[in-house]
């Protein structure tokens, strides 16, 4: 710790002991007079502050309601705002209000939907303070002694989303698409007894900064969405009320900033909240302060969390989408208050929102990579968390760049974009092929994504395990996943929990949870404690090579040391996925298990035999062929922990692992082909021997992959040290073919005609009839397609290893 970290330590340590003893000597309780010198020195509330002097709560809450009503919105969404919404709306989704009024009066009947858990309901309202799931309630302490994490009191993941509020974005929803005012009257009543079950600084909904800053977030839309409503007649003074703690939560927050604690997206949310209410609520006479510190946090945290690729360091693509979120709420209050920060925010949108749509399949859908603890910042319509279009399309809007957009603009997207002063960027609401966007490397994140015109999108973790700590990483180094025309095949399980069940929480971020390599039933990376970790591992990428026709990636990490697995990963774009893993060991005859597991997406139905799975979904067929076994398959199975995945925080469903195991000294392989084309199956794969002078290779392996119609060889080869290029020996061979490159494949028709020629860092491939390719200069291609047409006769005359 630096002078500056002790100095901010030693502060807040001390306002919290200050606070623990005056809550200790005087029960904390909520006084409506502090309003009156909380408010702004504003003549526009002066009457509301001699109501509020006076006690008369009702009049003060007539008249800061209709401060809020009537004056220019400075808030995404305001009263202005409704009448032109509701109607564009209505017009987009024909179904909404429907929709929006069966979620509510769910709410309203006091049922709730909290991350993966369904229709949890409290027999007297909502327990603020209790988790219904485990039946376990936090205790009523001071916030600083409330521990949280331990099991004692319950999931704090499901007692904070319900304390979030979000649900009263449901109701405001529902409030201004139907008009009912059982909407209003529900979030009013939930806000009285919030209030009074959460006296200030007591209880567990105290204690983590981020929960107060989205609650906060939260209060700012109920302001909007209720403030001055013509059917109020008798109404408790509710806007004092959220006034005077809003007021004091986001204090709480400024006294407690996640510098040191949280300084990822917990630190992120926190900013958000202190600049959004800065800006969008003047009528606080912290405002300007809070928006100060707010936005000089979330530009500083920009150059710390946001990777030059445009990637989220912690490595989650769920935390990505929050940070994305933050950053697109920022923007939205920038640009609607006129502030210059705008200019700073939309680089952070772009660079986050840039790499979204790369991580994102066609389908706006996005593979849980890390993390997933089931939160959005606006859950307005009930839309899944995998499903980034509505960011998307904001981050479209806000930016001008149609490209990122995916479709026509989800309802949410309105929402966000219902000021006035946002409606200049609206796209067209048209639905619309989404822009092509090719294969890409994130290289600094460490994402890289195949995609393909044909529907398939990979994405391959060959980067760092997480950021700083690494709390929301997993131990995935070189794991795989995989959709196909927007349904997940090969899918990252998810996390099922954080602190509620430490067995079930290590087993989701285990690898044999992911799409990779096991070894010895190692994990690659070992956790200790649910958001650390005693040892992890370091990946390496050799090299990433794309073409318009396929793309390639090596890399490696050293988990197992001194044992090292490296994975190569060929995608054929619509015809082939072949991933050849190597287990290799520096010490001699050393006895090694691996197994390769593929956690299948539960829409596929799978069936096996002998060395081969057939999986099925609609009219989608994806075959599975390995040329050694033994191949198994587990569904649900508890023994073994295999063949589950949990969707969304809270829930676990049964699914399906494929596990592909050999047994041998190292080094060996294990290579599985993805049978991408049911028009001309895959009839057999077997391994087959590469050949080479003494000395030329360090390790390589080799496959024939057979068709009815033709044949094809696909070799791996890594040359031995200072081996180069153009040196005697050179070159090695499968089959009838010679070649010099690391990455090969051939496919040749029955008569023995080369037909489809892929190479990857070659100079030459020959075979036993032709010269198929040769480059004059003698320098490797780095990547390079022939098909029929062109391979008979193709020599490049010269080659860079930037081509």
């Amino acid at each position: 710790m630096d002078a500056a970290e002790l100095a901010w330590r030693g502060s807040a340590a001390t306002r919290t002991l200050g606070q623990h003893l005056r809550c200790a000597v005087l029960a904390p309780r909520w006084d409506r007079r502090q309003l009156a010198r909380l408010l702004a020195p504003d003549t526009r509330l002066n009457r509301a502050r001699t109501a509020l002097r006076h006690g008369d709560w009702s009049g003060a809450h007539r008249e800061l309601s209709q401060q809020l009503a009537t004056r220019p919105s400075r808030f995404v969404i305001g009263p202005e705002a409704r009448p032109s919404l509701v109607a564009e709306i209505g017009q987009a989704f024909p179904g909404a209000a429907c929709d929006a009024a069966e979620r509510a009066d769910r709410i309203v009947a006091g049922e709730y939907d909290l991350l993966g858990y369904r229709a949890l309901r409290f027999s007297d309202g909502p327990a603020w303070h209790y988790d219904p799931v485990h039946r376990r309630h936090a205790p009523r302490r001071f916030w600083a002694s409330v521990p949280y994490l331990d099991p004692v009191c319950g999931d704090h993941k499901i007692i904070w989303e319900l304390n979030r509020h979000q649900h009263w974005l449901a109701l405001g929803r529902a409030y201004w698409l139907t008009g009912a005012s059982r909407y209003r009257d529900r979030f009013v009543h939930e806000l009285s007894s919030w209030v009074e079950a959460n006296p200030p600084f007591i209880g567990i909904n105290w204690a983590s900064m981020l929960e107060l800053g989205l609650r906060s977030l939260s209060w700012i839309w109920a302001l909007m969405f209720f403030a001055g409503a013509s059917e109020e007649t008798d109404s408790p003074p509710w806007s004092v009320d959220l006034l005077l703690a809003l007021d004091r939560q986001l204090t709480h927050i400024e006294h407690n900033l996640s510098y040191y604690f949280s300084p990822n997206t917990h630190l992120l949310g926190e900013a958000l909240a202190l600049y959004v209410s800065g800006r969008a609520l003047p009528e606080l006479a912290g405002s300007e302060r809070r928006a100060a510190v707010g936005r000089k946090t979330l530009v500083a945290e920009m150059g710390r969390q946001i990777a030059r690729d445009g990637g989220h360091c912690e490595r989650s693509t769920h935390y990505h989408r929050y940070t994305l979120d933050f950053f697109l709420l920022a923007l939205a209050t920038a640009r609607i208050t006129r502030d210059p920060a705008a200019a700073m925010f939309a680089q952070a949108v772009v660079s986050l929102a840039s790499a979204a749509r790369i991580l994102a399949d066609d389908h706006g859908r996005v593979p849980h990579i890390g993390d997933d603890d089931g939160g959005m910042v606006l859950p307005i319509a009930g839309r899944r968390s995998d499903d980034w279009r509505d960011s998307l399309a904001v981050a479209a809007s806000l930016t001008g760049r149609d490209a990122l957009r995916i479709g026509a603009p989800p309802e949410e997207a309105l929402w966000m974009l219902a000021h006035p002063a946002l409606q200049i960027r609206t796209p067209s609401r048209a639905a619309e092929a989404p822009a092509r966007v090719p294969s890409a490397a994130l290289d600094e994140t460490g994402y890289y994504v195949s995609r393909s015109s044909a529907g398939e999108h990979i994405v391959i973790d060959g980067g760092p395990h997480g950021y700083r700590n690494a709390g929301h990483a997993h131990a995935d180094a070189l794991s795989l996943t995989v959709s196909v025309r927007g349904r997940p095949l090969l899918i990252d399980p998810g996390t099922a929990c954080y602190t509620i069940d430490p067995v079930r929480r290590d087993h989701f971020r285990s690898t044999a949870l992911h799409n990779t390599l096991l070894l010895d039933g190692r994990p690659q990376s070992v956790a200790s404690g649910p958001f650390q970790w005693s040892r992890s591992a370091s990946s390496t990428t050799h090299r990433w090579r794309s073409t318009g026709a396929f793309d390639f990636f090596d890399g490696s990490h050293d988990g197992y040391a001194p044992a090292r697995h490296r994975r190569r990963a060929l995608m054929l774009h619509g015809d082939l996925i072949v991933v050849a893993d190597l287990v290799s060991d520096p010490g001699p005859n050393h006895l090694h298990t691996a197994s390769v597991r593929w956690h299948i997406g539960p829409e596929w139905r799978v069936a096996a035999r002998d060395r081969s799975v057939a999986m099925t979904a609609g009219d989608e067929r994806i075959a599975l062929l390995v040329p050694h076994g033994p191949l198994e398959v587990f569904s649900g199975d508890e023994a073994t922990g295999l063949g589950w995945h949990s969707p969304v925080y809270g829930s676990v469903e049964p699914a399906t692992t494929v596990c592909v195991t050999h047994q041998a000294n190292a080094p060996f392989w294990i290579v599985s082909v993805f049978d991408l084309n049911p028009a001309d199956p895959v009839e057999d794969v077997e391994a087959l021997s590469v050949w080479a002078e003494a000395g030329a290779l360090a390790e390589a392996t080799g496959i024939r992959i057979s068709r009815r119609d033709s044949v094809a060889y696909a070799l791996f080869a890594e040359p031995a040290h200072g081996h180069a290029h153009g040196a005697k020996s050179s070159s090695w061979r499968i089959a009838a073919f010679e070649t010099d490159a690391r990455m090969l494949f051939c496919r040749v028709n029955r008569r023995g005609d080369p037909i489809g020629l892929a190479l990857v860092d070659g100079s030459i491939v020959r075979s036993d009839r032709q010269r198929l390719v040769s480059v004059a200069t003698g320098c490797p291609s780095p990547a390079l397609y022939l098909d029929e047409t062109s391979i008979r006769s193709y020599t490049v005359c010269a080659a860079s290893p930037a081509s």
